[in-house]
């Protein structure tokens, strides 16, 4: 799918999923600000992208600082005039404790990653997506966000926030052109996956390039007229492959 033209912000883009994001991204012509907190993994995504027809301007970033999280929008902004797509990756995993020997500052950490600056990059985004009448915030979600289980502590009750977040979001924004939906990637072959499940074989999943269908498809005028949606990316890459 063509993505020439369309400016995206990438949160969590340093390794795994949001790094696929980024990259295929790029290689579909889009001008993409990716962000995560490690300088050196994001000048490597930049070099691997230079051949690309679309174009990097990554920016180190801390969702969790408000400055941080300022500056990602303005630096966007600066470089592109607008922002077309904002996908909320950034997330941790935090440990699989049980809630009454969870640490209460690691609880907060989790929250404030995995759910708060979802909101806090949805609001900044808002205003210029409005003027422009046109936008699309994709949020990862995760299967923990739709049935509580134990031992998945504040990951889970995160999820169940972006959940929630995507659907009084795209209910709120349903007449403005900006579109609001959630992803799941399902059980892919990434380190939090590896660090959820250290008895797994990573060789039996999917890899991120394996998933990045819906997250074309969101991001492109293909995708149009879908809002308050939750996707499976990799049913979505089934269909996908069948209809090809």
């Amino acid at each position: 799918m063509d993505l020439q033209g369309r400016s995206v912000i990438v949160t969590g883009a340093s390794r795994g999923i949001g790094r696929t994001i980024a990259m295929t991204y790029v290689q579909a012509g889009a001008q993409v600000v990716p962000c995560a907190r490690n300088r050196e993994a994001l000048q490597s995504l930049a070099a691997d992208c230079q051949s690309f027809p679309g174009e990097v301007q990554y920016q180190v970033a801390d969702v969790m600082r408000a400055e941080d999280r300022q500056k990602l929008v303005d630096t966007t902004l600066q470089s592109f005039g607008k922002i077309d797509v904002l996908v909320n990756n950034a997330g941790l995993l935090g440990p699989r404790l049980p809630i009454a020997d969870y640490p209460g500052g690691v609880w907060e950490q989790v929250i404030d990653v995995n759910l708060n600056a979802v909101f806090h990059l949805a609001k900044l985004v808002l205003e210029p997506m409005k003027q422009q009448n046109n936008g699309r915030i994709i949020n990862i979600t995760s299967g923990a966000g739709l049935h509580g289980s134990a031992r998945w502590g504040a990951y889970a009750v995160s999820k169940f926030g972006v959940e929630g977040l995507t659907q009084v979001l795209a209910d709120e924004l349903k007449d403005s052109g900006i579109e609001v939906n959630a992803v799941n990637p399902g059980p892919t072959a990434t380190d939090m996956r590896a660090a959820a499940y250290p008895e797994e074989d990573p060789e039996t999943l999917p890899s991120p390039d394996d998933i990045m269908d819906i997250f074309l498809f969101l991001a492109s005028e293909q995708g149009t007229g879908n809002n308050g949606v939750r996707y499976e990316a990799q049913e979505f890459s089934l269909r996908a492959a069948k209809t090809s």
